[in-house]
């Protein structure tokens, strides 16, 4: 068969060559076509960064310079580290309890709530016994479920065992994530080859050295992903602090935030406070995604070679 081209066809093919390699992109790559695309991710953006920018502004003024100058640009002079300090200070530093508190609850409960969740996932995975997808049914609908529904049933709970007003009634059910149980079954059933686990088991480990010394590290990006997750609804959480504590003392900061708010008749500076507090509340979630997002990075690249 014969693959001569006509002069024509030829001097066309030719051309579209050229011009890919000279731009570097293909044909259907047009920058007048990433123009849509990018208009609207940039609207999106400043449409979610302007709280943020709107709190740090703020934070950097004086109580009186809230009203006084715009409010989404900075006032004459920079007061930000000075009103930390004037916020830590107030009160006997009961700002530092909350912000201890805080990372006690959302640290040490997405931590554990991640490894029941991973090993939950991963049985629910790899494992075959009776009712394993009537239990793995029964843990999605706790998906649907909304907090609100489940918060009195929990406050009757803690005030039969007594533990309202005390650490263990937030963090018990802050360990408790339906949705980890469900990421961690989807990925582990993706990312576990069964081949590996039965090499693992032909050479003498155990279940839970298998689990531990495999299945973990190759479970890795979605383990990060609910650690996040928990992390930041424990972190934001109101409602459950809010019906079972009392003790000032034990508040995270989303609860300690509000009593300030609350306060603002009584005593107007804690208004500024309040705002400072809560530009300092969102540091550790920014330091959290920064720090653990190249293991998505790594994860994805992990999965593009496969």
């Amino acid at each position: 068969m014969s693959t001569t081209r006509s002069a024509p066809e030829a001097m066309t093919v030719s051309r579209d060559v050229e011009l890919t390699s000279e731009s570097g992109r293909g044909p259907r790559e047009r920058p007048a076509s990433m123009i849509g695309p990018g208009l609207l991710l940039l609207i999106f953006a400043v449409y979610c960064l302007a709280p943020l920018w709107w709190l740090f502004v703020a934070s950097t003024k004086t109580l009186g310079e809230l009203t006084t100058t715009p409010g989404m640009w900075f006032g004459p002079d920079f007061h930000l580290f000075s009103n930390i300090g004037d916020m830590v200070a107030y009160d006997n530093g009961i700002f530092l309890r909350w912000m201890v508190n805080s990372v006690l609850y959302a640290g040490v409960g997405s931590a554990v709530g991640t490894l029941l969740a991973a090993m939950a996932g991963y049985a629910l995975a790899k494992y075959v016994f009776p009712g394993r997808e009537v239990l793995f049914n029964s843990i999605l609908a706790g998906v649907l479920v909304p907090a609100t529904a489940l918060a009195l049933p929990l406050f009757l709970i803690a005030v039969k065992a007594g533990l309202v007003d005390t650490y263990w009634a937030v963090f018990i059910p802050s360990i408790v994530s339906p949705f980890g149980v469900y990421l961690s079954r989807v990925y582990a059933a993706a990312a576990v080859p069964d081949e590996l686990l039965e090499a693992a088991r032909l050479d003498g480990a155990g279940e839970f050295r298998t689990f531990a010394t495999i299945a973990l590290r190759l479970m890795t990006p979605a383990l990060v992903t609910i650690f996040l997750l928990q992390f930041v609804a424990i972190w934001n959480n109101f409602l459950l602090p809010l019906i079972m504590l009392q003790d000032g003392n034990l508040f995270p900061l989303t609860l300690g935030l509000y009593a300030w708010n609350s306060q603002i008749q009584a005593a107007p500076q804690v208004r500024l406070f309040a705002i400072v507090g809560s530009f300092v509340s969102i540091v550790p979630l920014i330091i959290a995604f920064l720090s653990l997002q190249r293991f998505w990075r790594s994860g994805l690249a992990a999965h593009a070679v496969k």
